[in-house]
């Protein structure tokens, strides 16, 4: 008889002692504050592209992120930062990060990532003369080869891991890296295809080499908070959704053509 009285005591303190909720979602989070914080660089077109004179946002995921803020209800707030900083600045102050983030491993320790909305690779962009010295891996890492990179994202590493004899220059400002190129101050630069065909169009003399062949496969990704199962479920579900009923193609094509 005591050993029952005793288990039930027990039962019953557990019973009344205080249970944590369970922790918000950043979706009510988001819809409480009434605002999405987007992260994004802002000198990665025709993902994400910030004005300098103007301080306007524009860019493919730009304006999808737009798209979601505006399906949750709430305003989009961009938030400013850079490709090394990016995945610490999110963690700290953002509630998606967006503008052609490819899915790696070391970003994938900090933070999740939505459905793939986009599949590139890595390609050179060189001079429109030059097309023919750089088309190659061997052909690019020459002695005397000068390499010009972004700092702190997947080309400086793609950069680092394939080139031994070429020269790395790492340029600061990625709105004005192509002018490196142009200028004879570089000779080329391995960057998202994407990116390389969108320079091309828009600087004469500038030529994006073997886009439909590129050196590597790459999908891209918008980051999320890692752990919020809720939230990852409700940006999966409407980026299929924008996937698929025109949004994302509408979205694209002034861009891409």
């Amino acid at each position: 008889m005591t050993l029952v009285v005793a288990g039930c005591a027990a039962l019953t303190a557990a019973a009344a002692a205080p249970v944590d909720p369970p922790p918000r979602s950043r979706l009510d989070v988001v819809t409480a504050r009434g605002e999405l914080r987007v992260c994004s660089t802002g000198d990665y077109p025709p993902f994400t592209h910030l004005d300098p004179e103007t301080g306007e946002w524009s860019g493919i995921d730009v304006e999808m992120a737009r798209d979601l803020a505006a399906r949750l209800r709430v305003r989009a707030t961009m938030v400013r930062t850079t490709w090394k900083t990016l995945t610490d600045d999110f963690v700290a102050g953002c509630d998606i990060g967006v503008g052609g983030i490819s899915v790696t491993p070391e970003r994938a320790r900090k933070a999740a990532y939505s459905k793939h909305s986009f599949v590139d690779g890595k390609a050179p962009v060189a001079r429109c003369a030059d097309v023919d010295r750089f088309t190659t891996l061997d052909q690019i890492d020459q002695p005397g080869t000068r390499v010009v990179v972004n700092p702190g994202g997947t080309n400086e590493q793609f950069a680092r891991a394939n080139f031994r004899r070429a020269a790395i220059t790492v340029h600061p400002d990625n709105t004005t890296i192509f002018d490196e190129i142009l200028t004879g101050r570089a000779d080329v630069m391995v960057t998202d295809a994407a990116e390389g065909r969108y320079q091309s169009r828009r600087r004469p003399g500038l030529c994006a080499v073997r886009p439909d062949e590129p050196f590597t496969r790459t999908e891209k990704a918008y980051l999320l908070p890692l752990g919020d199962a809720v939230f990852q479920r409700w940006v999966h579900q409407w980026l299929d959704r924008a996937l698929h009923d025109g949004t994302y193609h509408r979205i694209t094509t002034p861009w891409t053509g």
